[in-house]
């Protein structure tokens, strides 16, 4: 874009398609009397009706580029961790009820998931005694069918986050991973992020509460479900949350900015590890599990 072409120039008035490309796709590097030009091209027939079209172009631009970029493949990652986080715990707190009701009918009752997809099966083959066995059938079908497709989420997500994070995911492990890019809005996003803030990532009530004065900082949020973190000594956790939030940081940028798989940065991060816990291991070696038999 020049001082001497408008951000239409050459286009039709009524190809509102091109229009919007042309918004994604231009640029200028300086101002310049656009409404005038766009006249002049016979693009607008005023000043009004240039800034009505210009409106109505980078509006659409800006839907068409938010709805790119919700289809990317860590967006849609995003949306499938979360949808399965979601079943799960919305199963598990059905399964409560279940077992709540199926206790006053039957004295075999059990409890979980488990149990109400035990029950849904059995029901198959009888017809319930009354209508209220057969709400509390139907309940308990429903929290089964819940958990397979929590199930099912799970089974997607740990296909689809190696192709979208390589390094992350065999680092963190694809579960793991996708709730990182979730918490952190998007690979993008993650990748920008200092180390500090990926290791407290999912501990932001805590964090806030230390903020406030009313509770210390906290040493790691959800890379505690990591085996490096959970399964290292009490007293050398944070420095394992140090050590892997580092390295998941450079993971993610890894991933976001070349996407080429980097196995040395495992290497490097099972080594620093080991370090680490071979400090409270009774023998001065790793035992694996931070000394602690956890």
């Amino acid at each position: 874009m020049t001082e001497h072409d408008g951000w239409f120039a050459g286009l039709d008035p009524g190809d509102a398609d091109a229009a919007v490309e042309r918004i994604r796709t231009g640029s200028a590097s300086e101002p310049a009397e656009w409404s005038a030009l766009a006249v002049e091209e016979g693009f607008a027939d005023d000043a009004d009706d240039y800034y009505e079209r210009l409106h109505d172009a980078t509006m659409a631009a800006a839907r068409a580029g938010v709805h790119e970029r919700e289809r990317a493949d860590d967006k849609q990652l995003i949306h499938a961790v979360r949808a399965m986080d979601d079943c799960e715990r919305t199963a598990n707190e059905l399964a409560e009820r279940v077992a709540e009701w199926a206790g006053t009918r039957f004295d075999d009752a059990g409890t979980g998931v488990d149990y109400a997809r035990d029950l849904a099966d059995a029901a198959e083959d009888r017809e319930p005694a009354d209508p209220g066995e057969e709400r509390l059938v139907a309940l308990a079908e429903r929290t089964a069918a819940l958990a397979a497709e929590a199930e099912e989420l799970r089974t997607y997500v740990e296909e689809t986050t190696p192709s979208v994070a390589p390094n992350l995911a065999a680092m963190a492990g694809p579960v793991l991973a996708a709730r990182l890019i979730s918490l952190a809005g998007g690979l993008d996003s993650l990748a920008k992020k200092p180390s500090s803030t990926v290791q407290v990532l999912g501990a932001e009530d805590a964090l806030f509460a230390h903020l406030r004065g009313s509770a210390s900082s906290p040493k790691h949020g959800v890379i505690f479900t990591h085996e490096y973190v959970r399964g290292t000594h009490p007293d050398e956790r944070g420095s394992a949350a140090r050590a892997l939030a580092g390295k998941l940081t450079i993971a993610a940028r890894v991933d976001h900015y070349s996407g080429d798989r980097k196995p040395e940065l495992d290497a490097e991060l099972d080594e620093r590890i080991a370090t680490i816990r071979a400090r409270t291991a009774p023998d001065g070696s790793d035992d694996g599990n931070g000394g602690d038999g956890s």
